[in-house]
C-alpha cells in the first residue's frame, strides 16, 4: 500500500520564500507545528493508501488530466487560516491564479479519478499551501499576533514572484515521528498549448 496524493510541486525560489515566511511567523506563533518548507506543495487530490492496481489507475488519471491542461502561472496571495482565530487548525498561504487554469486542471483530474472509482473531495476547491498546523488553542498574545498577520501587517510575507506550473506529480507520503516525507513517483507534463 502506498499513501498517495496528486500535487503541483514548487520551485526552489518559492520554497526559500516560504522558509523565510515560516521563520518570521514562527516568532509570533511559537506553538504551531510548522511544515518543512522543502516539502510544501499544492495538493490537487489526496487519495490515501492505494494498492498497486489503484496507484496505476491514479497515475493514468493524472496523465490524462495533464494531457488536457496547459502550463500556467500563479502567485502567492495572502495568509489565511482554517478554523477560528481562537482555535485555528491550519495556517496557509493562498494562491492567486486568475486565468482559471488551476481550477480547470483540478476539475479534470477529479473527473478522471471519479471515472476510475476513486472517492473525491466534494468541497469547493480552495488552492493553498499548508504552512502550519495547530494542536492547541492559541494564547491571547498569539491570537493578537495572528490577527496582525492576517490583516497583512507583517512585511515580506507575500511574494510577487510568479510560479510556472508545467507538470503534475503523483506523490508518495511516508509518515514518521519527524513529519511526512514526500517522494515524487511520476511527473506528467502539462501538454496542451
Amino acid at each position: 500500500m502506498t499513501r498517495t496524493f496528486i500535487a503541483l510541486e514548487m520551485n526552489e525560489d518559492l520554497h526559500h520564500h516560504l522558509e523565510r515566511v515560516i521563520d518570521q511567523v514562527a516568532q509570533v506563533l511559537p506553538t504551531a507545528r510548522w511544515v518543512n518548507p522543502a516539502g510544501i506543495h499544492l495538493t490537487l487530490a489526496f487519495l490515501g493508501e492505494l494498492t498497486d492496481a489503484q496507484l496505476a489507475e491514479a497515475m493514468q488519471a493524472a496523465a490524462v488530466a495533464a494531457h488536457q491542461a496547459h502550463p500556467f502561472t500563479y502567485r502567492l496571495s495572502r495568509l489565511g487560516i482554517f478554523g477560528s482565530p481562537q482555535q485555528p487548525r491550519v495556517l496557509w498561504m493562498g494562491i492567486d491564479e486568475p486565468s482559471g487554469a488551476l481550477t480547470r486542471l483540478h476539475r479534470i483530474l477529479n473527473e478522471e479519478l471519479e471515472q476510475r472509482g476513486f472517492e473525491i473531495d466534494k468541497r469547493p476547491f480552495s488552492p493553498h499551501l499548508t504552512l502550519a498546523r495547530f494542536k492547541q488553542s492559541l494564547t491571547f498574545e498569539e491570537q493578537q499576533g495572528l490577527q496582525r498577520i492576517l490583516a497583512g501587517k507583517q512585511q515580506g510575507l507575500v511574494s510577487t514572484q510568479i510560479c510556472r506550473v508545467e507538470h503534475v506529480s503523483v506523490m508518495k507520503s511516508e509518515l514518521s515521528r519527524t513529519g511526512a516525507r514526500y517522494t515524487s513517483l511520476q511527473e506528467y507534463p502539462l501538454e496542451r498549448e
